[in-house]
């Protein structure tokens, strides 16, 4: 999940695995750690991936037209998508853009099934991974906007005797600290490490995933630093479902896919597992040197409200879109998903603000977004403070850091050019 997890097995964003199971993006202090917790994933010696199989297609004023490569942005785009699959990198890759005046575009290269050697569909449906907090951010902060929740409240406030470890106490940590990785509480997914096989069928509680983490001590006291872990956000999960009587699950669905008109997102449904629409297959490899497997099919209960969502690059675009043009907050509530604090990631000067971080771009200014990591997906993406936005899915969770550096190179590039 945007962001990241141990060595056999992935945490919701990368800024997300459930950087495997889903963490938001990847970062720098924590880049050597994540790095080192990253599942080793290898692909399968001698799998071409030929640009014959690069796509484009653009919509424009909701006519759509296959675009040749003509356009220097389009052929810009083309070029990145072939670079992530060049020399059998990974299996796939996956780009959207959309620009402030609506026009969008879906670009994609490689395979989207290595078996059946088929393309990559355009604009597929992909695990989001950790881009999931966001949405579990944007709906804690609409109930704060209601008054139903306050964002300097301590955690126990709401979840009473629930929060209690070793240095940790829910009576000293706010709900900001919580959305903001300010929290100090110890990441449950260091406890995931194991074979794909045996986590991709297993349901997860969040409760057992909050027991987990608990397991362990405080990362640090409440506010001393920043420092990622899933475990906020399964906490935030917890929060919406005690404040609002329901499920986190239809609580997102309803407060912010539904009302942005998101046509191919979801929170999956309790024992899901399956992607509903047209996608590329997801791959993993528990090991240097394995076989690549089939990833798709799992079991996203681990990654929960840090990490568990299916979307597509035109959909996520449109999120991050809605969410800075103040379609999804309030004016004030927004500002404090704003409000930032230095976050260690591959790209120096990147923050985190209530499950929202901004990363400078090589052309000057910043953009907005988070991004994920999950077993078979990678995504990585934003938006710029002009309009344009860009995401890019790929169809395997990266192994080194150099890996999250070249998708965050992609994105940068992309939204320069």
């Amino acid at each position: 999940m945007s962001d990241h997890t141990p060595a056999t097995t992935p945490a919701p964003d990368a800024p997300g695995a459930p950087d495997a199971p889903g963490a938001p993006g990847a970062r720098r202090g924590a880049s050597r750690r994540r790095a080192a917790t990253l599942i080793a994933l290898t692909l399968v010696a001698g799998v071409g991936l030929p640009a014959a199989y690069a796509t484009a297609t653009t919509t424009t004023a909701g006519a759509a037209s296959t675009d040749h490569g003509t356009k220097p942005g389009d052929r810009t785009m083309r070029k990145i998508v072939n670079g992530l699959v060049s020399g059998d990198k990974r299996p796939g890759a996956l780009a959207g853009t959309r620009e402030r005046d609506g026009r969008t575009g879906a670009f994609t290269a490689g395979y989207g099934d290595l078996a059946a050697r088929t393309p990559v569909p355009a604009d597929g449906q992909v695990r989001i991974a950790s881009n999931t907090k966001t949405f579990t951010s944007v709906a804690v902060l609409q109930l704060v906007g209601e008054g139903k929740i306050g964002l300097d409240e301590p955690i126990e406030t709401y979840l009473p005797n629930l929060i209690r470890g070793e240095g940790i106490d829910g009576r000293n940590i706010t709900v900001r600290q919580l959305l903001q990785h300010t929290s100090g509480l110890p990441n449950y997914t260091q406890h995931m490490a194991g074979d794909f096989a045996a986590l991709r069928h297993r349901y997860a509680e969040p409760r057992e995933l909050l027991d987990l983490a608990l397991q362990d001590k405080a990362l640090f006291a409440p506010g001393a630093k920043w420092e990622y872990s899933n475990t906020n956000y399964v906490v935030a999960g917890l929060l919406i479902q005690k404040v609002t009587g329901r499920p986190v699950a239809e609580v997102i669905n309803q407060r912010v896919v539904e009302r942005i008109g998101l046509k191919h997102t979801y929170f999956p449904q309790v024992g899901e597992m399956t992607i509903r629409e047209k996608h590329p297959k997801g791959y993993h490899a528990d090991k240097p040197g394995e076989p690549l497997v089939d990833a798709t099919v799992e079991d996203p209960s681990w990654g929960w409200a840090a990490g568990a969502m299916v979307s597509t690059n035109s959909d996520v675009n449109r999120f991050f879109t809605a969410l800075l043009d103040g379609k999804l907050l309030k004016p004030a509530q927004l500002a404090e998903m704003k409000t930032t604090v230095p976050a260690e990631d591959p790209t120096p000067g990147s923050r985190y603000g209530l499950g929202l971080m901004s990363k400078p771009l090589s052309c000057g200014g910043v953009y907005w977004g988070h991004g994920g990591d999950i077993f078979g997906y990678e995504t990585r993406g934003g938006v710029t403070e002009k309009g344009r936005s860009v995401n890019i899915a790929v169809t395997v969770l990266p192994t080194e850091l150099s890996e999250v550096e070249e998708m965050e190179k992609a994105v940068d590039t992309a939204l320069c050019r």
